[in-house]
């Protein structure tokens, strides 16, 4: 298996972060052929998305998870900045791990999709992204 952690800025904001060019830059370097690529955030406030981005879909995202997650005092866990325990119940919805299939070396995404860092905690500007390489 070929594995490689890399650096992703998310800023002090919210964000979705379209990881797409890191994850080919990946499989190039790897030389992959066919097999998965498996995507992990080693975070408990971030998660992975395969969306459609630049269209508005990404700020709706962000939109609704503002209404799902809002941002105030209503939260158990509160260290931090204030709603920051919705950062933690993120993952739970966001999953913070997927596989996509890759073929010929390259990701078998649809036309308009992309894979995506999706991070609400603006406490964390820096986030770390596990790429591994599962040969077929």
């Amino acid at each position: 298996m070929h594995s490689e952690e890399i650096e992703v800025s998310t800023g002090r904001h919210e964000t979705v972060r379209d990881v797409t060019a890191e994850c080919e830059r990946f499989l190039r370097e790897a030389d992959a052929g066919d097999g998965l690529l498996h995507v992990f955030v080693p975070h408990a406030t971030a998660g992975l998305a395969i969306i459609e981005t630049g269209a508005g879909s990404d700020s709706d995202l962000l939109a609704q998870l503002q209404e799902l997650l809002p941002a105030d005092d209503r939260w158990g866990h509160r260290h931090g900045s204030a709603g920051h325990g919705r950062d933690h119940v993120l993952p739970a919805l966001i999953a913070p791990s997927m596989s996509v299939p890759v073929l010929g070396g390259r990701m078998a995404l649809g036309t308009w999709q992309s894979v995506c860092l999706v991070d609400t905690n603006g406490d964390n500007p820096s986030r770390k992204i596990r790429l591994s390489l599962l040969a077929g």
